[in-house]
């Protein structure tokens, strides 16, 4: 987690960083003129709280989408390191090459073995590059269906965590077979015989999110968002410009409450009172207090109750009228 000197902010959290600023003078204060500042200072860190809570009370649409890019939000890999012991990567798609944007490996939750698959993003310009911004190719949704079926294969349940602005989009992903490796991956998980649980830690869009988001619950983090396409795609198609970005997040309806209505989720994860990027620790327990019962709750059900449930889930999503 970053030290508030190093933290980023995005502008509707400007209040919070003149208060970090206002405290941090004030520290340099009482070192060189020995004043004792510790009440104040104590004040300014409840506010600083305050703030945080209800800045994430009113959030837009937009910003929402602003929170779950916020540079400073933990990835998959941060996630893993605070709620799981032993964790063994692995890699390869076992055909073309390893997709460092998409990893995942055994890992031990709360004793309990599992298989975590989950888009990373970088955390500096080198490493967004190396992971490809969390963009996946076919190979690595490839790799993702490999260690699933490796999962099955020891009945150990798989946990995704999907964080991506979206599949590759680029003519080799294409020619590689893009498309069908997603698809590939909606139809094989629908049908595993271990328990699936999929949770949105950031972005969520379209097949790159699907290609890892088929499971028995589907869960998405307070701050995030889970669409067909990004507000800013979204705007250059309806309006040919990304002006209209905020406009367009808004119609989509792209927000986990939104989400939760729609009836394509299964519930809604709480974050720090800010943020997820506010505190790892923080976050890394409540999502891993959420997951520990709910593992518990699909192995006690049969592999085929698990599979027709799964089945029954997905076909029902949708609703339409008639005029």
């Amino acid at each position: 987690m970053p030290s508030d000197k190093n933290r980023q902010f995005i502008d509707f959290e400007k209040p919070i960083k003149d208060l970090l600023e206002e405290i941090a003078d004030l520290k340099q204060k009482a070192e060189k003129s020995k004043v004792d500042y510790s009440e104040v200072i104590r004040k300014l860190e409840e506010s600083v709280i305050e703030k945080r809570k209800e800045i994430t009370r009113s959030l837009s649409s937009w910003q929402r989408v602003q929170l779950s890019r916020h540079p400073d939000r933990p990835y998959t890999m941060k996630y893993i390191e605070k709620m799981t012991t032993d964790f063994v990567e692995l890699h390869g798609d076992r055909n073309v090459k390893d997709d460092k944007a998409m990893i995942g490996g055994f890992a031990s939750l709360d004793g309990e073995t599992v298989m975590i698959i989950g888009q990373q993003k970088g955390i500096n310009t080198k490493m967004r590059q190396l992971r490809n911004f969390g963009m996946a190719n076919p190979e690595g949704y490839r790799k993702a269906l490999r260690l699933m079926k490796l999962a099955e294969k020891f009945n150990k349940p798989v946990i995704t965590l999907i964080d991506t602005p979206g599949a590759y989009p680029g003519l080799e992903a294409e020619e590689r077979g893009q498309g069908e490796a997603i698809a590939r991956n909606i139809y094989e998980m629908i049908r595993l015989k271990v328990p699936v649980i999929c949770v949105i830690i950031g972005e969520g869009a379209s097949g790159g999110a699907l290609g890892i988001g088929v499971g028995d619950k589907v869960f998405m983090m307070e701050n995030t968002w889970y669409t067909v396409i990004s507000p800013e795609s979204c705007s250059s198609i309806l309006w040919r410009s990304w002006d209209k970005k905020e406009v367009a997040a808004e119609q989509l309806r792209l927000t986990a409450d939104k989400m939760l209505g729609f009836g394509l989720i299964d519930g809604i994860i709480p974050e720090p009172p800010g943020g997820a990027h506010w505190d790892y620790d923080e976050s890394a327990r409540i999502l891993k207090e959420y997951l520990i019962p709910v593992i518990k709750e699909l192995k006690a059900q049969r592999a085929e109750e698990r599979v027709d449930n799964r089945i029954r889930k997905f076909g029902k999503m949708g609703f339409w009228e008639e005029v």
